[in-house]
């Protein structure tokens, strides 16, 4: 049955600041993408190939001195840094033909432990080939790309194409902008980080759903109303579901990026920023979007197949 809006004067009204809203997402976007020109990804061992060696000193280590120690033994493309303190570095090797995979820990342990003059614990050791690392990074290009096109086909044919723009135009800000800070950061991005972009699409796509099929609801039940009513009551419906879900999961998260350790950091940073920004853009991307192209009730009438009726008895 349909109904007046009877509930405004109690609503947030998001759609009023949809403008600030759009101005600021596409402040980010912008310096994003002049990050990501300008500056590039710190593209992580998976896909650049090379070695990896992370060692650990039994007090502070001088990068520097280790740098010159190690470009003096021919490893002179060799980038070191801290990794989780400043007792401890990882080492990135770019491929050779002319070093033997088999030894090279040994020579640069050898190298580390004259340059610095302490006991060095060989943590670990890792080797991607060039035309591997190549072959992750297209292919993890390609599984984005996949997935926005699949994400694209499903709001089309469970909603409309008005929904689906809103939705994959969500989507991308949330993307560039989570790319966009690792490019800024200079934080290195590897499979994890990769990983972890592809569940903030999932978890964004989540929040959007919800209020896009709220909205189609309202939009189905209520009437002598504006749109952007509309669209504000719909919000204001889930603003308290997609609240909790942000914080609950928020709180997991921050456990993981302070607790667990090094190896996931890029990992649960990529999700912090997503799930802010993914709660960010469900309500004021999707939503402002939709009011651009002008949604009306229209767009989610059902239409209803004609029977025939055959009049011979």
């Amino acid at each position: 049955m349909s109904h007046t809006l009877t509930t405004n004067k109690a609503m947030i009204n998001f759609m009023n600041k949809r403008k600030v809203a759009m101005a600021f997402s596409l402040i980010l976007i912008i310096i994003s993408i002049g990050s990501l020109v300008t500056r590039g990804l710190n593209l992580g061992i998976d896909f650049t190939g090379g070695y990896l060696i992370e060692a650990g000193f039994q007090s502070d280590v001088n990068l520097d001195q280790i740098r010159d120690a190690l470009a003096a033994a021919d490893f002179k493309d060799a980038q070191v840094q801290n990794f989780g303190s400043s007792k401890d570095i990882i080492v990135r090797i770019a491929p050779r033909a002319d070093i033997n995979k088999a030894s090279i820990s040994d020579s640069v342990l050898d190298v580390l432990k004259n340059s610095s003059h302490q006991e060095v614990n060989m943590r670990r050791v890792e080797f991607v080939g060039p035309q591997v690392g190549e072959e992750l990074r297209d292919e993890g290009g390609i599984a984005l790309l996949v997935a926005l096109g699949g994400i694209l086909i499903y709001i089309s044919l469970r909603f409309q194409l008005k929904s689906a723009v809103g939705a994959i135009l969500a989507l991308i800000h949330d993307v560039i902008i989570t790319v966009g800070a690792f490019s800024l950061m200079q934080i290195e991005f590897d499979l994890t980080v990769l990983a972890a972009i592809l569940a903030v699409i999932g978890y964004s796509l989540n929040d959007t759903v919800v209020v896009l099929d709220r909205i189609r609801e309202t939009f189905r039940s209520v009437r002598k109303t504006t749109a952007e009513d509309i669209l504000n009551l719909s919000i204001n419906q889930t603003l308290s579901r997609t609240l909790v879900t942000s914080l609950t999961t928020l709180l997991v998260l921050l456990a993981l990026f302070f607790l667990g350790g090094e190896i996931i950091h890029g990992f649960a940073l990529a999700l912090l920023i997503g799930v802010v920004i993914g709660t960010y853009s469900s309500i004021y991307i999707a939503s402002s979007t939709l009011m651009i192209m002008k949604i009306h009730k229209q767009d989610f009438l059902v239409v209803a197949k004609e029977e025939l009726v055959d009049d011979n008895p």
